[in-house]
């Protein structure tokens, strides 16, 4: 097959209506996943929850639902349909990769967070397949764990203080998608009414800087865990929350950050309803 065609059936892969709706699945199982981190972290602040806040704690409370374990695997398959979507885009930028200038530039910048975006929503589908066949348990003990080996590498300290940084710049990127509305590029909001456009305007706004100043923390401490070479620093996103939850009015400060994660989530249920076409 020749390099046309290669990119031509990628094209032809990543805008087909089949992977279209089970990415559109898999945008809602997403958004559903960030409700319940949001549900997860209110609870946190207004009188405890025996679950972390984070994507295992919302996996677990979906697994003890009735019909939970079914909705888990619808979860887990919508969450490899978002994967393969991002693998599409990949191959999609298969010709800019090959060309020069600022075609080439844009073609490196979207591979890489087609590539970042697919690891995580392979790790989402591996989690939500463990929670549904009873085998999910806690990420924060797992996270630690895994900084703990890697501490043992050679630069084990250096790695995961890039990483670290790699995590805060991610959550910083997030905030200013939100304050800037870049994130109106990834939906088609011409398809919604005029009411809803304004609301999804506002969601964007509001839940983009929340799940950015969670990641952010999130690399704070993993950062911080660096730092001072224990690996139990690294909490996670549990321990990020908690972190505001420590903060002087930090009930506050977490209410407002849940209910920006939850606002995060509806905009994926409005995006998976008008998805921009590529």
């Amino acid at each position: 097959m020749t390099r046309s065609g290669t990119a031509s059936s990628a094209d032809r892969a990543g805008n087909s209506d089949a992977l279209e709706n089970l990415a559109r699945v898999g945008l809602i199982a997403y958004g559903v996943v960030h409700l319940l981190i949001a549900w997860i972290a209110l609870q946190l602040a207004w009188g405890g929850s025996g679950q972390s806040a984070d994507q295992s704690g919302a996996l677990a409370t979906l697994a003890e639902q009735p019909f939970g374990k079914p909705l888990l695997w619808v979860l887990a398959l919508g969450m490899v349909a978002l994967a393969l979507w991002q693998l599409a885009e990949v191959l999609r930028q298969r010709a800019g990769l090959r060309s020069t200038g600022e075609a080439r530039k844009k073609a490196v910048t979207k591979t890489v967070k087609a590539v970042a975006k697919t690891v995580v929503f392979l790790a989402l589908a591996v989690l939500a397949f463990r929670f549904a066949t009873g085998g999910g348990k806690s990420s924060s003990g797992q996270q630690q764990q895994t900084v703990s080996g890697v501490f043992s590498w050679p630069g084990g300290r250096f790695i995961v203080g890039v990483v670290a940084l790699v995590i805060i710049g991610v959550g910083v990127y997030l905030v200013r998608k939100g304050i800037t509305k870049s994130f109106l590029k990834e939906i088609d909001t011409a398809q919604a009414p005029a009411n809803q456009q304004r609301l999804i305007e506002r969601l964007g706004q509001v839940g983009y800087p929340a799940k950015g100043v969670a990641i952010a923390l999130v690399g704070g401490l993993l950062g911080w865990a660096a730092i001072t070479f224990d690996p139990a620093k690294a909490t996670g996103l549990d321990g990020a929350l908690r972190t505001v939850l420590d903060a002087p009015f930090g009930k506050w400060l977490l209410t407002l950050v849940a209910l920006g994660i939850a606002a995060y989530g509806v905009f994926l249920f409005f995006r998976a309803r008008f998805p921009q076409r590529t």
